[in-house]
């Protein structure tokens, strides 16, 4: 995921955008920089389930044991929202993705009171699909 952002880069890019238009407008912008999915997982194996929108998220390790990230939506905020959830997760093992509370981070960047119950929906059906896929993995 070397065309998005870490952490507190992408704290300091939404701490820059002068109103929620802008912040969504950077959301949008993320999402254009995931990587495609592999080849063959754009199937319901990998679409979760519990979003309005359709999302496909599928997670893979490498030799080293890194944990790569992959998803897509058909709808551009979504994609965004993705993009910021694998930010949290990039560099993580599986362990600790399995165990840490991203909510805090979604607190930091005051991004849950701007979503609407179904993205809010959709993000926790999304953060509890990496979970179970990190838990397959181990």
């Amino acid at each position: 995921m070397t065309n998005i952002p870490n952490k507190d880069k992408l704290l300091r890019n939404f701490s820059r955008c002068h109103n929620w238009e802008d912040k969504y407008l950077y959301i949008i912008e993320l999402g254009k920089r995931l990587p495609p999915l592999p080849s063959g997982t754009r199937t319901t194996d990998y679409l979760i389930t519990g979003c309005q929108s359709q999302v496909w998220i599928v997670i893979e390790t490498n030799d080293h044991g890194d944990v790569q990230f992959y998803g897509d939506s058909d709808a551009a905020i979504i994609k965004g929202l993705i993009a910021t959830v694998f930010i949290i997760y990039n560099g993580l093992t599986l362990a600790e993705i399995i165990k840490l509370d991203i909510s805090l981070f979604f607190h930091e960047l005051s991004l849950i009171q701007h979503l609407t119950s179904y993205r809010s929906q959709g993000l926790e059906a999304m953060v509890l699909a990496i979970r179970a896929q990190a838990r397959a993995l181990q």
